[in-house]
């Protein structure tokens, strides 16, 4: 799936004249954390979040950053941390520039993207202008919207090798020495195990193949050394 399969398409913004106020007032009715900055043209100068609004003086919550953190600022980066959290309009309080996707970006990099640089929402530009916004809501929203599979069941052999299989490529199990019996898909694992960390994700990567009626784990825990 890409980026416009699941993207919002009637994308609240917001011009970059308009005051935080009003931005805030925004947010709150359209139930939204955080929207894109726009010019005249559509075209994408900034984002403005929850983030960017909780420093502010009417709150008491515009004190610079405390500990060693504060010492590595200069004083560009604290003038600049000052205008956001006093300023009045989007274009003073924005986080620029935005972090943008196009539409036909797989999905696979949209959440990569998202992680690696700790945003809920990633604006969808299309020729220069905002099409679209991608959220975690509406990654939530595709995902529940999927109809679950039903795969015919595979055999008892096709099964066990299907574990197996797991067990030496999945890098968390590389320590795991255990062996797989099935018979009408009751799965027996037996051998040790490292950690309970590794017990839990082998079991929940069992369970969830296709044909797995039952699991009967006799798994003990490995002696260091």
């Amino acid at each position: 799936m890409k980026a416009a399969d699941v993207m919002t398409r009637d994308v609240v913004s917001v011009r970059p004249e308009v005051g935080v106020r009003e931005i805030a007032l925004t947010m709150l009715e359209r139930r939204i954390s955080g929207l894109p900055v726009v010019d005249a043209e559509r075209r994408v100068l900034g984002v403005v979040s929850e983030g960017d609004l909780i420093r502010r003086p009417e709150l008491d919550t515009d004190r610079p950053r405390a500990g060693w953190l504060g010492l590595f600022l200069s004083e560009d980066d604290r003038a600049r941390e000052f205008v956001k959290s006093h300023g009045l309009k989007a274009q003073e309080v924005m986080t620029r520039p935005a972090l943008c996707v196009a539409p036909e970006t797989p999905l696979a990099e949209v959440v990569a993207l998202m992680e690696r640089q700790r945003v809920k929402r990633l604006p969808v530009v299309r020729d220069g202008r905002l099409a679209g916004i991608v959220t975690r809501a509406d990654l939530l929203r595709a995902f529940a919207a999927r109809p679950a599979a039903a795969p015919a069941a595979p055999t008892d052999e096709a099964l066990r090798e299907r574990i197996a299989a797991m067990l030496r490529d999945e890098d968390w199990a590389a320590s795991a020495m255990v062996s797989v019996e099935v018979e009408s898909g009751v799965v027996r694992l037996w051998g040790t195990v490292s950690s309970a960390a590794q017990r839990d994700a082998l079991l929940l990567a069992v369970r969830a193949l296709p044909g797995v009626r039952e699991i009967e784990p006799h798994l003990g825990r490995a002696l260091p050394g």
